[in-house]
């Protein structure tokens, strides 16, 4: 993802492969379709993570995701030249796929993704296409040549939690059902059956594939080889005329329609939110990057957190549901988005994560809970404070949150100290964003008043002040407003150090006795800190904190998470899981960060600043390096060349970069 608005410049995806192997095997690409389900490998279609297939259903839609159909291996046979040209690519244990034969010319997202092989004289295109809001595929297969060819399809079955792999048993179902054009398989008598709609025969030949090997996997330490089925291969017969054919795969049903009209309704979609050529081409690839997040077809609408492993996270989510909806105008559904996850709030608290399939929900988060402040403090900024939506549905849920910690009884032990800061978490305790954990410990602890939460707390009682003072509710709107001045006056008062000129990441609740401690470490909490509630800071201390923050987190990729100036700083990210896990908030930078920073920079800093001007050079850096083509992933390393890492595509970054280059660049 690049450029901010050359003319001409596509906004879709395309990487010219050039039948190098090494050109395809390091990027990836994913597409939903809409609900939750996803589909995602290398542009190689070679599996690295036990995360890829061409089809990962949402069996409890945006939830439960499954990796159902793994691969679509192809082979095209020729008589005239006579051959066969394979074009699967796959790791098996001592053989370097690099050696082998590798057809693939180019790859291109233009909505959908699309491969173009050169083979036996000519050219076969492969495209696929996700069926908007059902856990349904449609492959399309292309010959152009001078001869006629018989093209080989074997699907290879996975039929497992995303999360989990497959070994071989003795329990799979090997009965297909046949009917015209029709196949239904249930390999997993646990999960639904697989239906396939097909041109041309099909060859029952089930058996197992055995030892796929997932490179990524392997180097984080995990497990990382695989056993998939096959229940037999399709045989197309193409005259090189370039009419397609189809293979529709669907989970328990078929799709409805043609494969073309399918096709044509998913690329529509897509294509529509594109907002056109009279925008800088940055903003219209990112807008056109937000849909991938948005599952506003499924039951429940949400919002998924990053693909192909973040789910329905609420922290994510409110973080991102600005940048995602509210920047792009679809209101109404940021409000079916809001009003889910306000219905899954527990004694007052936003989960960190959702219940899933053992039905329940993680409110450990401190912070989850305090972005819904933020984000109804969004939402009134567009509808107004009488809106009601904001009146009848948030607020509700906003007044049980802030009852609940002035009590001090909430479940997660947020509270609120003697002088009107927010305080959270126990020793053992990861409470924050920050909250990786390394053979169990929390690297970054941040126990006591973490600077964003309590500038979150702050900020969030002034929205709730605004909000109950608009519908005449003049006593909670008294009570809303003394708390956020007590938490701004506390916050004057105790987080600045004057020895760095920046803010204490971390202070004890209280400022006296054995247990007070403070937290000098320079990290970017501080900026969201000051783009929350610049209040807390005063002109002063704002320009300061910038300036420090310029000087050694800003990066081409985000904001670093620890200063390079600091002995814990580590920023590379790479290793095997632990050694990720320790690095992952000690220094690696975080494109969703610079979201913030250029709020603050332009809340504090003349338009004509220096700093201010080049904003929109730092947002299109980040933009730029991407793992899945044509997305923004969670983070990169802190050092450079700034290299892009952890999930390849997340909702917070497209969404925060996006809100950055409309609503504070303008």
């Amino acid at each position: 993802m690049s450029g901010s608005g050359a003319p001409g410049v596509s906004i879709w995806p395309h990487v010219d492969v050039r039948r190098d192997l090494g050109r395809a095997l390091f990027r990836e690409w994913v597409a939903s379709n809409g609900a939750g389900a996803y589909a995602s490998s290398t542009i190689a279609n070679m599996h690295t993570r036990r995360y890829h297939g061409l089809l990962v259903a949402a069996l409890e839609p945006p939830r439960a995701r499954h990796v159902v159909l793994s691969h679509v291996d192809v082979a095209v046979k020729s008589l005239a030249p006579r051959g066969v040209w394979d074009l699967a690519t796959h790791q098996f244990p001592g053989v370097n796929p690099e050696r082998g034969p590798f057809y693939l010319d180019r790859f291109d997202q233009d909505p959908v993704p699309r491969w173009t092989y050169s083979v036996a004289g000519g050219e076969l295109e492969v495209l696929l296409s996700l069926v908007r809001g059902e856990n349904a595929v449609v492959l399309r297969y292309t010959w152009r040549g001078p001869h006629p060819v018989v093209i080989t399809l074997r699907p290879l079955l996975a039929m497992r939690h995303m999360h989990r792999l497959m070994r071989e048993h003795g329990a799979m179902e090997q009965r297909v059902e046949l009917r015209a054009g029709e196949m239904r398989v249930r390999p997993m008598r646990a999960l639904p059956k697989l239906c396939f709609r097909y041109e041309g025969t099909f060859v029952g030949s089930p058996d197992w594939w055995r030892r796929f090997e997932y490179l990524l996997e392997r180097d984080r330490g995990l497990e990382f080889q695989e056993d998939l089925w096959t229940p037999g291969v399709f045989e197309i017969r193409a005259d090189g005329s370039g009419a397609p054919s189809f293979l529709v795969v669907g989970v328990e049903k078929l799709p409805e329609g043609k494969p073309e009209e399918l096709i044509a309704a998913t690329t529509a979609a897509l294509e529509a939110e594109d907002p056109g050529p009279s925008v800088p081409a940055l903003e219209r690839k990112l807008t056109v990057a937000a849909e991938l997040y948005r599952a506003d077809l499924a039951p429940e609408p949400a919002i998924v957190a990053g693909f192909p492993w973040a789910e329905g996270w609420g922290r994510d989510s409110l973080i991102a549901l600005p940048g995602l909806y509210l920047a792009t105008g679809k209101i109404e559904e940021a409000k079916r988005v809001a009003r889910g996850i306000v219905a899954s709030m527990q004694g007052g608290l936003v989960p960190s994560r959702r219940a899933d399939e053992d039905g329940r929900a993680d409110t450990a988060s401190a912070d989850a809970t305090l972005w819904l402040f933020e984000a109804a403090r969004c939402f009134a900024d567009v509808l107004g404070a009488s809106d009601p939506f904001l009146q009848t549905e948030l607020v509700p849920g906003m007044t049980a949150s802030f009852e609940a910690i002035l009590r001090g009884d909430a479940p997660n032990g947020i509270r609120v100290t003697a002088d009107g800061l927010l305080a959270a978490g126990k020793p053992g305790d990861a409470p924050t964003w920050m909250n990786a954990r390394a053979f169990g410990v929390p690297v970054t602890p941040r126990v006591g008043c973490a600077i964003e939460l309590s500038a979150l707390w702050a900020r969030g009682c002034h929205t709730l002040a605004r909000l109950a003072h608009a519908a005449g509710a003049g006593s909670l709107a008294d009570r809303a407003d003394i708390a956020c001045r007590r938490a701004r006056a506390a916050f004057h008062a105790r987080f600045w150090c004057e020895q760095t000129s920046y803010p204490f990441d971390v202070i004890s609740e209280t400022p006296k006795g054995e247990t007070a401690f403070v937290d000098a470490s320079i990290r970017p909490n501080a900026i969201l800190a000051l783009a929350i509630d610049p209040a807390c800071f005063s002109p002063e201390q704002a320009r300061a904190t910038i300036a420090r923050a310029r000087a050694e987190l800003v990066t081409p990729a985000g904001l670093r998470t620890l200063a390079p100036s600091d002995a814990s700083y580590r920023g590379y990210y790479g290793g095997n899981v632990f050694e990720r896990d320790a690095s992952y908030h000690q220094g690696t930078a975080w494109p969703w960060l610079l979201g913030f920073y250029a709020r603050a920079v332009r809340s504090v800093l003349p338009a004509e600043d220096p700093l201010v001007v080049e904003l929109p050079d730092l947002i299109a850096a980040a933009a730029d390096r991407d793992i899945a083509v044509g997305q923004v992933p969670e983070l990169a390393s802190g050092v450079m060349p700034f290299s892009p890492n952890g999930g390849p595509a997340q909702a917070f970054s497209v969404a925060e970069l996006l809100r950055a280059w409309k609503n504070v660049l303008g």
